[in-house]
C-alpha cells in the first residue's frame, strides 16, 4: 500500500504565504509526477501544479509567479509554496502521485488540507 501524508494548511490573511508538505510512503519502486490539485466548495478539482521526478513544472495559469512547487526525491516528498494568497485560494487541497509499481503505474491521492485565506 502507498500512503500519501499531508501538511502545512490552515488559516492566513489574503497576502500571505503557506507551505504545503506531502510525504509519501509504503510499498514504492519510483514515483513519477507528484502534483497538487485542489477544490473549492461547489467547484469541481482543479489542477495546481505538477513536478516530474528531473523538476520540470506545470502550474495552472491562476497561480503562475505565486505558487512554486518543488519536490525532495530522497524523502518523497512534494512541496507547494504559496505566496501572495488570494480569497479565491480557498479550498481543500489534495496532493497526488504517480507511483510506478514494476509491472504498472497507479495514482494516489492525499487526504486533503484545508486552506482558508481571509481576513
Amino acid at each position: 500500500q502507498v500512503q500519501l501524508v499531508e501538511s502545512g494548511g490552515g488559516l492566513v490573511q489574503p497576502g500571505g504565504s503557506l507551505r504545503l508538505s506531502c510525504a509519501v510512503s509504503g510499498s514504492i519502486f519510483h514515483i513519477l509526477v507528484m502534483g497538487w490539485y485542489r477544490q473549492a466548495p461547489g467547484k469541481q478539482r482543479e489542477l495546481v501544479a505538477t513536478i516530474t521526478p528531473v523538476g520540470s513544472t506545470n502550474s495552472a495559469d491562476s497561480v503562475k509567479g505565486r505558487f512554486t512547487i518543488s519536490r525532495e526525491n530522497a524523502k518523497n516528498t512534494v512541496y507547494l509554496q504559496m505566496n501572495s494568497l488570494k480569497p479565491e485560494d480557498t479550498a481543500v487541497y489534495y496532493c497526488n502521485a504517480v507511483v510506478s509499481h514494476i509491472s504498472t503505474n497507479l495514482r494516489y491521492w492525499g487526504q486533503g488540507t484545508q486552506v482558508t485565506v481571509s481576513s
